[in-house]
């Protein structure tokens, strides 16, 4: 696609960046028939090639509007569309750059501003926790829209306690500890069962994905430089007590977090850091063909296990971190029953981060469609790798909804004691 930018943007960073993504569209149209918004509402717009041409129009100069930042709005960054392009466009770091062109120019209304304002500053907040909590306490009472943003409150279990030479290092999230801590006390409990200890970094805190996709990236990128400080004692050359890798139990943050090494790429000062973090860090399923074996001896007989699991790929895992079927073959390895659906698997459910608050129409459509082709699998449990994910799916079916981990955790047996 041939572009011919503005004075504004010609030689900046982001139009650079810009011409060259824009420059490997060849118009072909594949990525439309995968965009979940485009085939919800059918407009050319709100798919990645009309939206990509919104984006071109304004690098070259022609003025956004309203509308313009809608269509926008409206793409969940899910990322299918870059699985689905023969030509490699990276329609996700183009669209963070439109968006963040058109929010300079085109005024939000006051309520939109002041809600994308409370996520921004709420949910990455050390105020979550104490919030979440309350929310629990009196969750009966709540509407049954807040209601299904505030999921019961969950025993987290034993954090283990062994040490081992083998070590990981292990984001803990903002949301997560919260509303599910379970999930990050499972994966501790697992990588001890295979050797590997996770060692607590409370400094670390959020990957700054929900600032940086709320178009506040100068505060996304602030959060990511404050991880990445946290974490270097474990990661620098002459580091004491290094680390083997930085562990991602949450999809949406691991594709941030590989991503450092790019969002930092023109600091002087954390590019070669962020870099590294990028290079270090593994979403947890990726850790699966080496610890599988290890846990073997530690499950639980088959009698114990849990009946059919159905899969739900997130949009993160499969589209933004390109790994596909791990989850799916190594729990089968380990004598799960697991099946992803047979229609429509690579659609996102909706949730996207806050897009499930932003955007909740819209949403609860994709969350009800996924809910359905997973239905037909008439699981026991719906498992997931990404807590958005696995909150928005829950807020709409019955059937329990969980992490992969908390599942495998779930029929380890006790470690055997010590010979004496």
């Amino acid at each position: 696609m041939q572009t011919q930018l503005s004075p504004e943007f010609a030689g900046t960073p982001d139009g650079r960046a810009a011409e060259a993504i824009l420059r490997k569209c060849v118009h072909c149209g594949f990525c439309t028939a995968t965009c979940p918004t485009y085939q919800l509402l059918g407009d050319e717009l709100d798919g990645p090639r009309g939206r990509i041409y919104l984006i071109k129009q304004v690098l070259e100069g022609a003025e956004p509007t309203r509308k313009t930042q809608q269509h926008l709005d409206r793409c969940l960054t899910c990322r299918n569309c870059e699985s689905t392009c023969p030509s490699g466009v990276e329609y996700g770091h183009l669209v963070d750059i439109g968006r963040k062109v058109v929010d300079a120019k085109v005024e939000r209304p006051v309520p939109e501003r002041a809600l994308r304002w409370l996520l921004k500053e709420g949910l990455p907040s050390p105020l979550f926790g104490p919030a979440m909590k309350l929310g629990q306490s009196v969750r009966a009472l709540l509407p049954s829209a807040l209601r299904h943003k505030v999921p019961p409150r969950q025993s987290a279990g034993a954090w283990p306690s062994q040490t081992h030479a083998r070590r990981v290092l292990m984001l803990e999230g903002c949301v997560q500890p919260a509303m599910m801590p379970n999930i990050n006390t499972a994966t501790a409990r697992v990588l001890d069962a295979a050797g590997l200890q996770v060692v607590r970094v409370p400094q670390a805190g959020c990957c700054g994905a929900v600032r940086f996709h709320l178009n506040d990236q100068s505060g996304g990128l602030t959060q990511m430089r404050a991880n990445i400080d946290a974490w270097w004692p474990w990661l620098r050359p002459d580091a004491p007590e290094p680390v083997e890798a930085i562990v991602m139990n949450a999809s949406g943050c691991g594709v941030t977090v590989k991503e450092y090494g790019h969002l930092l790429q023109h600091d002087p000062a954390y590019a070669d850091k962020a870099r590294r973090v990028s290079d270090l860090t593994r979403d947890l399923s990726e850790l699966l063909p080496e610890i599988a074996p290890r846990l073997r001896e530690r499950l639980a007989d088959f009698g114990r296990r849990p009946g059919r699991l159905a899969f739900h790929p997130p949009c993160t895992l499969q589209h933004g971190q390109k790994l596909r079927g791990g989850v799916e073959q190594w729990l089968g390895e380990l004598g799960f029953e697991v099946q992803t659906a047979r229609n429509e698997a690579h659609l996102c459910c909706g949730s996207a981060g806050t897009y499930s608050v932003l955007n909740p129409g819209l949403s609860q459509q994709l969350r009800d469609r996924k809910l359905g082709h997973l239905g037909e699998l008439e699981a026991e449990v719906i498992v997931s790798a990404n807590i958005g994910c696995i909150t928005h799916l829950q807020s709409g079916t019955a059937t329990p909804v969980k992490h992969w981990i908390e599942v495998l955790d779930e029929v380890l047996e006790p470690a055997p004691a010590p010979q004496g």
